[in-house]
């Protein structure tokens, strides 16, 4: 079990959906997104996958999503609870108690810090990434060259391909310059109005974001090399925001930090990946559709798991 690691983000609450999107069974023979995405890992190297899930959805994860393909890769789940690294000295600057939905997404990742002893990718449970991304993320964890080096990766999509009728998205917004990702901003209300994409600010103004721009969904290559610095990244976060309910500790604001303060070298993978996800209730049959077209094309079998 030498190869990569797969962690997957799988403690969301779904609020815009409706329900819990990483169980919903989308491909004909009930398979979620997240069945496609092991299994294209599987193609590209990983040996092992780690799912950050909620405690209250341990027996429904289990016997819904994992019992499909537990025995073609090695699965650990792991717990995204409230009080996972909040050490005595940062008891005070928590409140713990406030909080309805958990820390963010690079919490997520330092819930399963223990686990991440060697390269890994990280994605969300609830995006299909694609067969390339995957081919991309493999090839870039196992080369021989980076074993030695703690630099990092992400997949890149354009903007334009990432959006959804249904309404705003979220996406980290990326600056990359001779491969390297320079920058990366958390924007959090991304729409289409007309024939331009808007990114509405908290100032109440607007800003104009081109198509092409490269953005990040969340899936990431790192290196166990730099949990320490995220960890402290964390606790940092505690500090300044941790009474506050509604924030919550980005991973693509984390690793903007570790670029531009712990000089991290972050490569950008451009591939021709098709991403698509489903945000909002209304994104649901329109990810169906794609599934039974891809099928179709033979990209996949009939049945993922045999």
């Amino acid at each position: 079990m030498n190869g990569p690691i797969l962690l997957v983000l799988a403690a969301g609450m779904g609020s815009r959906y409706g329900g819990l999107k990483q169980m919903d069974g989308l491909g004909p023979q009930g398979e979620t997104l997240l069945d496609f995405s092991i299994y294209d890992a599987i193609q590209a190297g990983f040996t092992t996958a780690v799912f950050i899930i909620r405690r209250s959805m341990a027996v429904d994860f289990t016997e819904q999503v994992l019992s499909r393909f537990r025995r073609h890769i090695e699965c650990i789940t792991l717990f995204q609870d409230m009080d996972n690294l909040i050490q005595p000295g940062l008891e005070p600057y928590a409140a713990v108690d406030a909080r309805t939905k958990p820390w963010g997404t690079t919490h997520a990742l330092l819930c399963a810090r223990d686990a991440l002893d060697r390269p890994f990718g990280v994605i969300n449970a609830d995006d299909f990434y694609g067969r390339e991304a995957f081919a991309a993320m493999g090839a870039f964890l196992s080369a021989p060259e980076q074993q030695n080096r703690r630099d990092g990766a992400l997949v890149v999509y354009p903007l334009y391909k990432t959006l959804t009728e249904a309404g705003s998205v979220s996406r980290g917004v990326c600056t990359i310059e001779q491969g390297l990702l320079k920058t990366i901003t958390e924007h959090t209300k991304i729409i289409q109005v007309d024939e331009r994409i808007l990114s509405h600010q908290d100032s109440g103004q607007d800003v104009i974001l081109p198509p092409e721009t490269g953005v990040s969904m969340n899936f990431w290559g790192l290196k166990p090399e730099i949990l320490p610095d995220l960890t402290d990244y964390f606790a940092d976060f505690i500090k300044a925001h941790g009474r506050d309910p509604k924030q919550e500790c980005y991973l693509p604001t984390a690793m903007d930090y570790l670029i531009q303060h712990k000089a991290l070298a972050v490569h950008a993978l451009e591939t021709p990946a098709q991403w698509f996800g489903v945000t909002y209730r209304e994104d649901r049959e329109r990810a169906i559709d794609r599934i039974r077209n891809i099928i179709a094309e033979g990209v996949y079998p009939d049945r993922l798991w045999k």
